[in-house]
């Protein structure tokens, strides 16, 4: 029988990823705010920065199925899971501290050093991660388990992210004053979210107990068979494709937060405010996720979802200056997201039932690496946008809101607002049409499974 340890691994595995959060809104969505706005480069070097991001993130995230096949080969005492998780976090907390430093370099010379820090960062980080979530369906093949631990998880993550988004624009200036330097007030504001995410770690490698021995041996996969694991999914690459198409709406609207202000809105300090309107938001839609999954399916959750988020990106487009409307848009964009993320993540965890049962293993992170690499296309496409708007609306050369154009504000409004909302809609067209695995599609695989063997009853 599987052994009962769903409380204990629900707190440990969420708390974990508080840091873990932190860690990655850090460099994902603040690494061209300190390139831009704190390093102060030109258009030149940013135009280089841009295409440096866009390759080595497209690059790595074909990388990270690799990634997955070194997961789920792993046998060790301490588990599948663990040891990609220490060593992902460790080294890539130093590569991301080297990120922010300030080795006083320029031009080419920035960029190469730069280049080196991320492509590390960026690879190690994606083994912790596959590690991390690859982890979460093992604990437990009960739907609403999942969905209890995902969401608690959920809840955390979007506690590190909103904490590093309210927090890092006022402390970071207040540091800068305090010290004289705004540079090195990122770099200890770096070290800072990389010992925490370090200590939420701790508490997931020695807090969470796997249920060993519940799912049959599986031999060690091949680099060939990885392929076959993730083409010969179907289900998997229809959520592939409908999480990209989400994650580069998602990404490419939160990668523009600080910019808006500043440079539309014409008031930098709002966006901390507005940031933490939105994190409750987001808190409070994943704290009641439970209550609505018992009165709705998901399939007609996602469309509840996504009908808010349309309404909220419309709302946010025509909206005047004013942060009444600004703020009613946020909250109806980032609630449905909110709903949409923690569906995914449960859709792309059914998928590994499904591939157990048609291809004869579960291989849960080479499943699971389908993950940081939809985060990494869609972080790679939303720097390549926000980079190449920032120079075409003029905004990377200007010092004050009274310096962009009205063009230039139509057109990051055009990059910030609409772009997203076009794929995010697409997204849910796919989702729709191609993904076929309910509730009760599901509990017949689990069946199967069990008459097979393959998972104790």
């Amino acid at each position: 029988m599987q052994k009962d340890n769903s409380r204990r691994n629900r707190l440990c595995f969420g708390l974990g990823t508080i840091g873990r959060d932190m860690f990655y809104t850090m460099v994902s969505m603040y690494i061209m705010v300190y390139i831009t706005e704190v390093i102060g480069v030109s258009n030149a070097t940013l135009a280089m920065m841009t295409v440096v991001l866009l390759v080595l993130r497209v690059f790595d995230a074909f990388n990270d199925p690799i990634m997955g096949v070194l997961v789920d080969n792993t046998r060790s005492k301490y588990g599948k899971f663990k040891p990609g998780m220490l060593i992902g976090a460790v080294v890539g907390g130093i590569c991301m501290v080297l990120m922010f430093t300030d080795f006083g370099l320029e031009g080419a010379a920035y960029a190469a050093v730069f280049a080196v820090c991320y492509l590390l960062w960026d690879m190690f980080y994606g083994l912790n991660d596959i590690a991390y979530w690859s982890m979460m369906p093992s604990l437990s093949t009960d739907q609403k388990q999942r969905e209890s631990i995902g969401s608690f998880a959920r809840i955390c993550a979007n506690i590190g992210l909103f904490v590093v988004v309210v927090g890092i624009i006022p402390v970071t200036n207040a540091m800068g004053e305090a010290i004289g330097d705004l540079r090195q007030a990122w770099f200890v504001f770096a070290i800072i979210i990389c010992l925490l995410m370090l200590g939420f770690q701790s508490i997931t490698l020695i807090g969470v107990k796997e249920n060993k021995g519940y799912f049959k041996e599986e031999e060690k996969t091949s680099l060939k068979e990885m392929f076959h694991v993730l083409f010969a999914n179907d289900q998997l690459m229809w959520v592939a494709i409908s999480m990209s198409l989400f994650m580069i709406g998602y990404c490419i609207t939160t990668s523009f937060g600080v910019h808006y202000f500043k440079y539309v809105y014409g008031d930098e300090g709002m966006y901390s405010i507005f940031a933490a309107v939105l994190g409750v938001s987001q808190l409070a839609a994943l704290s009641v996720f439970g209550w609505f999954r018992k009165h709705f399916t998901r399939r007609k959750l996602y469309t509840i979802s996504t009908i808010m988020v349309v309404m909220g990106y419309l709302l946010f487009y025509f909206s005047p200056m004013n942060m009444i409307f600004i703020g009613m848009a946020g909250v109806l964009i980032f609630v449905g997201q909110a709903f949409i993320q923690m569906l995914t993540l449960m859709f792309l965890a059914d998928t590994i039932e499904y591939g157990q049962l048609k291809l004869g293993k579960r291989n849960e992170s080479i499943t699971f690496s389908v993950q940081p690499f939809i985060n990494k296309i869609g972080g790679a496409i939303a720097n390549g946008v926000l980079g190449l708007t920032l120079i075409i609306s003029g905004v990377n050369e200007a010092q004050t809101a009274a310096d962009v154009t009205l063009q230039g504000v139509t057109t990051m409004k055009l990059s910030m607002m609409i772009l997203p909302l076009l794929v995010i809609v697409l997204s849910y067209i796919v989702y729709m049409r191609k993904f076929k695995i309910d509730e009760q599609r599901y509990t017949e695989i689990l069946t199967s499974l069990k008459e097979r063997g393959d998972i104790k009853a």
